[in-house]
């Protein structure tokens, strides 16, 4: 089949990086693998206040150290399921393609007119966290549920963590990496089935980026989370292929 167990993912002909590219107009727009030397690309978008004040997870201020411990971590999952899918090509060229646990691709990146790419923010696909469940020691319960289903396990929760440089903010690139993943990945390439998106309530733009990729608005949730020091309400949002 074309581009073997990689597929739908394009080649990149000079430095063989495997990648997603979005629709029009945004074709200008790839999904990549991280890489080492983004180290120092990170740490300025995470800590623009127009980007940090919808994060939870990282450290703010972010350094150059939170990225290298971060990225390790990535590229590691993103080689392993190359790995695999290579392995299986080699193993069972002729094969049905074989379903994975995460998607390789994450990093966003505008390509320029001269060819050249710069980093713009991230998009990974990962099992939910199930704020939804409001009890945290149920919630933990669930948390570890759904993280030992299988590969392709098609009642496994999934959800997104994203975040774009905000240069870049208004021109639906967001929405349009989210819909790549979905529709070109997910569910042909991992067999997802079932997804929820949670934002912070205050976050409209990022509740319109999962709306406009068929989630629904199920309610305002209050766990007791707390980011900094801040109690944070959460936009709770499901899909169902």
């Amino acid at each position: 089949m074309p581009g073997g167990q990689l597929y739908p993912l394009e080649i990149n002909p000079h430095t063989e990086e495997p990648f997603l590219r979005l629709p029009s107009p945004n074709d200008n727009i790839i999904l990549t693998p991280p890489r080492a030397n983004d180290v120092k690309c990170l740490a300025p978008i995470i800590n623009d206040p127009r980007v940090s004040v919808w994060l939870e997870g990282p450290p703010i201020p972010y350094r150059d150290e939170h990225a290298e411990e971060w990225l390790a971590q990535i590229i590691k999952q993103g080689e392993d399921i190359l790995t695999e899918l290579r392995e299986e090509d080699r193993l069972n060229p002729d094969g049905q393609l074989k379903l994975v646990g995460g998607c390789p691709v994450r990093h966003i990146r505008e390509v320029l007119p001269d060819g050249r790419d710069i980093y713009i923010g991230d998009i990974g696909l990962h099992r939910a966290l199930m704020e939804e469940v409001l009890d945290p020691d149920e919630r933990k319960k669930a948390v570890a549920t759904n993280n030992e289903k299988a590969v392709g396990d098609p009642s496994t929760v999934w959800s997104f963590g994203d975040y774009l440089a905000p240069s870049h903010h208004g021109r639906g690139i967001m929405s349009a990496a989210m819909g790549t993943i979905i529709n070109q990945w997910a569910i042909p390439r991992m067999g997802v089935r079932c997804m929820v998106g949670y934002t912070f309530s205050a976050n409209e733009g990022s509740k319109r980026v999962f709306e406009k990729n068929g989630f629904e608005w199920k309610g305002t949730l209050d766990n007791g989370k707390l980011v900094r020091g801040e109690h944070k309400t959460i936009n709770y949002l499901h899909w169902q292929l």
